[in-house]
């Protein structure tokens, strides 16, 4: 079992299905279902971590407020280690509203909230070299984290032996470009096509992960929606992985699922091309339910679809 330490943003999600249209007025509008989940390229990869079995610290910075409160027991009750979580009296939790539509297609309501307020005092040096792997979730909103003694602590846990790796959270160009700079930090980046694009004027997903992988990282995942996903490692070459044909509910969470998959199929002395296999089937998991942590119950099950 791996001890991996997540950082980076928590987020609460509040999720309805199916929801074609906002009513006018005050019109009610009956869904089949509602959920709360933790979510968040930190948050949410953690959780899903956790039920893949890995032992998880999650650290950010949420709220002291009900939204906490509730993000917090979420968090607890998948059994993740919550300690490193930092309470703000003065900024309430991030939160997001999402009204999934018939087609698993995902609008949001979103207040970034207390996550902009982490920075690098936050996190433990300690807590990084002694972890497997740190996961870098979002610091693309997390802006605190840009920060030299930050940089040198990953590096030093590095050098111990940590892997780290990082996925962002928004496709806002100014934003996304603003993570070049943990990439010599980073053993394994994993940013979707229009992060990858934005990051490096490349349209062309393979020209973009060569590109990044250029800026240090030892493999880029580039992850394509319903296309599967781009494999690039220095001195390894390029590899095309397909979706796994699945009926898909929602597609929340299904980035932070993949990071989740790969960063277990790591720890478990998988290569980079079989950990993205896994990625694969946590995020086709994830996809046939609502929220970020749906039908994940174990790797077994996940494995199972690749089987």
């Amino acid at each position: 079992m791996a001890t991996v330490v997540t950082v980076g943003a928590h987020i609460l999600d509040v999720l309805a299905r199916p929801v074609a249209g906002i009513p006018d007025g005050q019109d009610t509008v009956v869904v089949d279902q509602i959920r709360a989940t933790a979510a968040g390229a930190a948050a949410g990869t953690a959780v899903a971590l956790a039920r893949l079995g890995n032992r998880v610290v999650s650290v950010g910075a949420v709220g002291d407020d009900d939204l906490g409160d509730l993000l917090v027991t979420i968090m607890n009750r998948n059994g993740v280690d919550v300690t490193g979580l930092v309470r703000r009296t003065a900024e309430q939790t991030s939160a997001s509203i999402l009204p999934i539509r018939p087609d698993g297609g995902r609008p949001s309501f979103h207040v970034p909230g207390a996550n902009l307020t982490l920075t690098a005092h936050a996190v433990e040096p300690g807590l990084l070299t002694a972890a497997n792997a740190v996961h870098l979730g979002g610091p693309d909103v997390t802006f605190g984290l840009n920060d030299p003694d930050f940089f040198a602590a990953l590096d030093a846990a590095r050098a111990s032996g940590t892997i780290v790796t990082m996925d962002l959270l928004s496709n806002m160009p100014d934003l996304v470009k603003g993570t070049g700079s943990f990439l010599p930090h980073v053993d394994h980046f994993l940013p979707n096509e229009e992060q990858a694009a934005a990051m490096t004027g490349e349209d062309d997903p393979e020209k973009a992960a060569r590109a990044l992988l250029a800026e240090g990282p030892a493999s880029v995942v580039v992850t394509l929606g319903a296309e599967g996903s781009l494999v690039a490692t220095a001195g390894g070459g390029v590899h095309r992985l397909p979706a796994l044909p699945v009926e898909v509910v929602d597609t929340t969470g299904c980035g932070d699922a993949y990071c989740a998959g790969f960063i277990t199929g790591l720890g478990q002395g998988r290569d980079v091309l079989e950990s993205a296999r896994w990625g694969t089937a946590a995020a086709a998991t994830v996809a046939q339910g609502l929220g970020s942590d749906a039908n994940l119950t174990d790797l077994d099950a996940v494995l199972a679809l690749l089987r």
